[in-house]
């Protein structure tokens, strides 16, 4: 991959998407042999993956919603990569649709004919929104709209760069409403397809607790495609400034992320309502408690120590080094969040969480890869593009 400064575009990315495709191809062929063998597990882990990789991408929309909400200049440089990982979100919701095909081996509550569903009083008074015909209509409405604004978003940042001057305005216009839009959609999102594999359990901050992973995952991303920017030519343009603010980011929503999760479990600790300690207690017991202490020790204490310094904010080996951290712990979170509800609650890993995640990761790059090389990788019609370049951090 090189950067060519003069028309702001990645060349040589070829390789690079030819050989995403490939894993990802691999990947989900050896994940549809692992369904025939054992379907239950094949739909657990493909569950695991399709959430982790749908919540960076969502990451990544946040960070242009949020840009041009704010008006703010530093992070010009870095928005079409943003861009560019949302648009990885319509073809999530392509690999959403296997998903439908396991909704018996995964939400209890679907089986409508089943004795205990129709004797359970909570899961009768939750039918109305818990039913499959509702789920697959949500799930199709939600990826549609996420779709419409990366799409929209991307469209007009590429007219811009052609020139066309009223697409700052479209762009800002656009973000204000669909910044509600995408609050809405995300919890509805994280309601059905993580909240309700536990139709029992209930916590109004879930959706928060997985939009603040999913984005600190896209920063991760976003700082390491920063530093391979940086490394291949665009050092000029993505500078150590940059780097060095998306560091600052990554240590205020690792901090963000541990104060929602410490917040629903010590009011749901406290409150001791069955109901609602239950889900963590399964997140204790029967080998999860390792797991759990884990989550705790990577993906927030380490983390937030080591970005506590702001020499570490300025060295790219760390930077890339905390970010693959946090990318591979907002995985174990998924992890943690989903196959606790399954195998009578004990902790079982799975070489299909292997293949899914080669597979799906593998479609996901690949898309972003080829997008990447598409188009300008950097936003040059921005009217704010050179006051991002000369940003300097105080």
């Amino acid at each position: 991959m090189k950067f060519d400064k003069n028309t702001y575009m990645l060349l040589e990315t070829s390789s690079f998407t030819q050989k995403a495709l490939i894993a990802g191809g691999v990947g989900l062929l050896l994940s549809v042999i692992g369904a025939f063998m054992d379907h239950a597990q094949f739909f657990q882990a493909y569950l695991t993956a399709f959430t982790f990789f749908t919540t960076i991408g969502l990451g990544g929309l946040f960070f242009v919603l949020i840009h041009h909400i704010t008006g703010a200049y530093w992070g010009v440089v870095m928005r079409r990569v943003a861009e560019n990982l949302a648009c990885a979100l319509p073809i999530m919701g392509l690999l959403m649709i296997p998903l439908f095909f396991g909704m018996h081996d995964l939400f209890h509550w679907s089986h409508v004919d089943d004795p205990h569903v129709m004797h359970d009083k909570i899961l009768q008074w939750k039918a109305p929104y818990l039913n499959t015909t509702f789920f697959f209509i949500r799930g199709i409405v939600i990826f549609a709209i996420w779709s419409w604004l990366a799409h929209g978003l991307r469209k007009l940042s590429i007219a811009q760069d052609g020139g066309d001057a009223a697409s700052l305005g479209k762009m800002r216009r656009l973000a204000a409403g669909g910044t509600v839009l995408y609050a809405i959609t995300v919890t509805v999102f994280a309601f059905d397809w993580l909240m309700s594999l536990d139709p029992h359990w209930y916590s109004t901050i879930f959706g928060v607790y997985v939009w603040s992973g999913g984005f600190l995952a896209s920063l991760a991303l976003l700082s390491i495609m920063a530093i391979r920017l940086r490394n291949n030519g665009a050092g000029e343009i993505v500078t150590a400034e940059h780097t060095h603010d998306l560091g600052k980011f990554l240590f205020a929503f690792t901090a963000w992320w541990a104060y929602i999760g410490g917040a629903q479990y010590f009011l749901i600790w406290y409150g001791n309502i069955p109901e609602e300690t239950i889900w963590f207690l399964h997140r204790w017991e029967h080998g999860w408690k390792y797991v759990s202490l884990f989550l705790i020790m990577f993906h927030f204490i380490v983390p937030f120590i080591v970005l506590a310094f702001r020499a570490v904010k300025r060295i790219p080996v760390l930077i890339v080094s905390i970010s693959s951290l946090a990318l591979f712990m907002h995985y174990v979170d998924h992890f943690w969040m989903i196959n606790p509800t399954f195998n009578d609650n004990h902790l079982q890993l799975s070489w299909m969480h292997f293949t899914t995640l080669l597979g799906i990761g593998g479609i996901f790059l690949w898309w972003v890869s080829m997008k990447s090389g598409k188009d300008p990788i950097i936003a040059m019609g921005d009217p704010k593009l050179q006051k991002s370049i000369e940003h300097t951090v105080h």
